[in-house]
C-alpha cells in the first residue's frame, strides 16, 4: 500500500501542538531564574558585554536548572503510567482522545500565568501545573504514530511526525523570541496556549482512531511493572540497551536545549528574544532533515541511522567548546547539530517499538518516556552542578553534551535489532 502523507501530516498536528510548549519553557524560564545573578553580571563587565535587561529571581545554575527538571520529574511517573492506561481505555471519545480532552485545558490554563508569577514559589506551581496537564496526554498522543503505522512505515510516519514538531518549536523559538523583544514576557506564552489549543483541536477533530480491541486482546495486557520484569527476563538485552542509550543521548541534549539560552544570554551578553531565535536555528536543519532521517532509518536500519547521528553530534559540541566566541559560529554548529539530532529523534521511537508488543504501543511509548525524562531530570541537574562548580561558566555545556552523546553511541553498540525492512 502507497504510504498515506495526509494522514501522517494531520497527526502531526499533535506533536506540533506539544512541540510549541517546551522551547518556550527551556529559553525562557532559566533565564528568568538566573536573571540578576550578580556573578553573571559580573563575568559580562569583565568581558565588556552588555548586561541584559531582564527582570529575575537571581538563582544560581544548580538551584534553577533543578527546578527546570521538576516538570520532568512529573513526566517521568506519570507517562508511563498513563501511557499503558490508554492501551486499556475504550469509550465513545476513542482510545487516546480523552486523554488530550482531560490534560490539555489544564496545561494551558496554567501555562499563560508562568511568566506572570511573581516569586519562584509561584512559577514552580505553574510549571507544576502545567506540566501535570501535558503528562496527561503526552504518551498518549505519541502512541498514535505505534497504533495507525505497521512497524516498516514508522521511521517514514515519525520523520514527517517531527516535521510538524519542528515546525512547531520553530514557531516558538522564532516567534516567541520576536514576540518576547517586542511585547515582553507574556506574550510568547500566551501566544504559544493559542497556537497549541488550535493544534490540538486539529487532532480531535481529523484523526480517526482505529477500532476497538475485543475482549481478548485486553485481557492479555500487561500492566507497565509487568513490562519492566520481561524486558530484564529477556536473555536479549538489546531492549535495554536501547532504553539506556535514549537515558544518555536525552540527558545530554536536555541539558544542552536548557542551558542554551543561559550560554547564549550569560556568557555571550545577547538578549532572551534574540537567544531564543538564534536557538531556533538548530530546529531549521531538523525540520529539513527529519523526512530524510526517517527514509535513511528504513533503507539502512534505525540503529545504523542512529550511531551515525551520535557521532555527528559527538563531534559538532566538542567544536562548539572550543570555537564559539559569537554568533555566527553559534549559528552554524547548530544548524549541523538539527540534522544529526533528526537522524537520532526521528527512529528513536519507532526503535524502541521494535523491541516490545503491537497490542501495548502505549507501554512501550511510556518506557520510552521514562527513559528520556528521567534524563531531562538528571541531564540539566547534572550540568548546573557543573557549570557553578567550574566557576559558573555555561562554556561547559558544549563538553557536557560531548560526553553524554559518547556514551549513547557506546550504549547503541549492544543493540543488535531493530533494523527496517530496506525499501
Amino acid at each position: 500500500m502507497k504510504f498515506n502523507y495526509g494522514k501522517t501530516f494531520l497527526l502531526g498536528f499533535g506533536f506540533l501542538g506539544i512541540s510549541i510548549i517546551w522551547p518556550i519553557f527551556n529559553q525562557f524560564i532559566p533565564v528568568f531564574l538566573q536573571a540578576g545573578n550578580p556573578e553573571f553580571e559580573r563575568q559580562l563587565l569583565a568581558e565588556g558585554r552588555e548586561i541584559p535587561n531582564i527582570v529575575g529571581f537571581g538563582l544560581a545554575p544548580s538551584l534553577a536548572l533543578f527546578i527546570m527538571t521538576w516538570d520532568n520529574i512529573l513526566n517521568m511517573i506519570i507517562a508511563p503510567w498513563i501511557g499503558t492506561k490508554s492501551d486499556q481505555t475504550w469509550n465513545r471519545f476513542g482510545r487516546r482522545k480523552p486523554y488530550i480532552l482531560l490534560g490539555a485545558p489544564i496545561a494551558l490554563l496554567a501555562f499563560v500565568f508562568v511568566p506572570v508569577a511573581q516569586s519562584v514559589l509561584a512559577v514552580a506551581a505553574f510549571i507544576f501545573i502545567t506540566n501535570f496537564g501535558m503528562a496527561l496526554f503526552r504518551a498518549p498522543t505519541v502512541a498514535w504514530l505505534g497504533d495507525l503505522f505497521s512497524a516498516e512505515e514508522r521511521s517514514k510516519a515519525n520523520g514527517v511526525i517531527n516535521l510538524m514538531g519542528g515546525v512547531g518549536a520553530l514557531l516558538a523559538y522564532f516567534g516567541g523570541g520576536i514576540l518576547f523583544n517586542q511585547f515582553g514576557r507574556a506574550a510568547p506564552f500566551i501566544a504559544g496556549a493559542a497556537a497549541t489549543a488550535i493544534a490540538l483541536l486539529v487532532v480531535l477533530i481529523f484523526v480517526k482512531e482505529p477500532p476497538s480491541i475485543n475482549a481478548m486482546e485486553k485481557e492479555q495486557q500487561n500492566n507497565l511493572l509487568q513490562n519492566v520484569k520481561i524486558l530484564f527476563a529477556k536473555p536479549d538485552k538489546s531492549a535495554l540497551f536501547v532504553l539506556l542509550s535514549i537515558l544518555l543521548w536525552f540527558m545530554g541534549f536536555s541539558a544542552f536545549d536548557t542551558g542554551l539560552s543561559s550560554f547564549a544570554v550569560f556568557t555571550l551578553g545577547m538578549k532572551a528574544g534574540t537567544a531564543s531565535i538564534y536557538a531556533g536555528t538548530m530546529t531549521i536543519f531538523f525540520l529539513l532533515f527529519a523526512v530524510p532521517a526517517g527514509l535513511l532509518g528504513t533503507r539502512w536500519g534505525r540503529e545504523k541511522t542512529i550511531r551515525i547521528g551520535l557521532i555527528g553530534l559527538v563531534l559538532s559540541a566538542l567544536l562548539g567548546f572550543f570555537i564559539v566566541q559569537e554568533a555566527i559560529r553559534l549559528v552554524v554548529l547548530l544548524l549541523f547539530a538539527g540534522a544529526f539530532w533528526a537522524m537520532v529523534n526521528v527512529n528513536s521511537l519507532p526503535l524502541v517499538y521494535d523491541h516490545g508488543d503491537e497490542k501495548q504501543i502505549g507501554a512501550y511509548t511510556g518506557l520510552y518516556y521514562f527513559s528520556s525524562q528521567l534524563a531531562a531530570v538528571l541531564g540539566p541537574t547534572l550540568l548546573g552542578i557543573v557549570v557553578e562548580a567550574m566557576g559558573n561558566q555555561y562554556r561547559w555545556l558544549w563538553l557536557f553534551a560531548t560526553v553524554f552523546m559518547a556514551l549513547a553511541f557506546m550504549a547503541m553498540l549492544g543493540v543488535r535489532r531493530g533494523a527496517a525492512t530496506a525499501h
